[in-house]
């Protein structure tokens, strides 16, 4: 990788906002293609269209695993297309992309590896069964302040009494998500406690990023088969081992994929990664700015520029 080029951001699920896109599609006629051709993929399978739901729908639904995912993936595009067609060509100069779980799809996108339908479909389907997981294991997530990752290992340890109970997001130095059965996390945040650390459950579906959600990883593997994968034509870094991917095999990056969804998501050590490789410029996809937030935690020195709107 060379010392400078741009590295795009690509937000993950908890970004959504009622109202997300709406400006893209509004200001640029590319933008409000991509909402379209989500529309005609998906047709009315969200109880709706994509694009009525992510302009002004409802909060609740919007907020749903197998909703947020599709509307993110679209809404990330979207803007870059939008950036695209006003003569900001970051995709041309870009050199690496990373997504926050969900947002490695995005990136492998922009990687030329997925098609945009491709990319929508599996997201789709990935939200949907990482839902039905949720519903048939029911659990929850913690988020840990001010720990380090050892730390956060022992409340496992201490907490899970037989139960699972793991790591799931290293998101940023002194921010890390548990994830596990209900009844250890809530374990957790009384174990958290007594080892001075503050912790809070999460409102969230269930146990992302856990071996609760091995059913909805194995519905992934056979969707990932049938998938045509390209090489990639940029680096995309893995959430699960936080270091690119081979460019070349398709193999290795769907189980990769599939791995992802039953582990933890190495954010911290990614974006510290990136960091290393050279004095780059960070350009974070709409929605949100949740990945400019970290960042901040992560590398002050590194600065992410955010489009959640023109």
């Amino acid at each position: 990788m060379s010392d400078q080029g741009i590295v795009i951001l690509c937000p993950g699920q908890g970004a959504q906002a009622v109202g997300m896109g709406r400006a893209w599609a509004e200001a640029s006629a590319a933008a409000r293609v991509v909402f379209d051709e989500a529309d005609r993929i998906l047709g009315d399978s969200l109880g709706g269209s994509l694009s009525e739901l992510c302009f002004g729908g409802a909060a609740e639904r919007l907020n749903r695993t197998d909703a947020s995912q599709p509307a993110i993936y679209t809404c990330s595009v979207a803007s870059l297309r939008g950036l695209t067609e006003r003569g900001e060509a970051l995709i041309d100069h870009t050199i690496a992309a990373a997504g926050l779980s969900l947002g490695e799809y995005t990136a492998l996108h922009l990687a030329g590896s997925l098609s945009f339908e491709d990319g929508l479909r599996l997201v789709a389907l990935r939200g949907r069964v990482m839902q039905d997981a949720c519903e048939e294991r029911p659990g929850g997530m913690v988020a840990l302040v001010g720990a380090e990752p050892a730390q956060a290992r022992a409340v496992c340890e201490r907490a899970s009494s037989g139960q699972i109970l793991v790591p799931a997001n290293f998101n940023a130095p002194g921010q890390i998500v548990l994830s596990g059965h209900s009844e250890a996390c809530a374990r957790a945040v009384e174990v958290a406690a007594e080892m001075g650390l503050r912790a809070s459950p999460l409102k969230v579906a269930g146990a992302f990023h856990s071996p609760l959600m091995q059913s909805a990883a194995d519905r992934m593997a056979d969707a990932l088969a049938a998938v045509s994968l390209t090489p990639l034509a940029l680096d995309v870094w893995s959430n699960v081992t936080a270091r690119p991917h081979d460019a070349a095999n398709g193999e290795l990056l769907r189980q990769r994929l599939v791995e992802q969804i039953v582990s933890p998501v190495q954010w911290s050590q990614t974006c510290l990664g990136l960091v290393s490789t050279g004095d780059h410029a960070y350009h974070e996809l709409a929605p949100g700015t949740v990945l400019r937030g970290l960042m901040r935690r992560i590398e002050r020195q590194a600065r992410v520029t955010s489009h959640d709107e023109p």
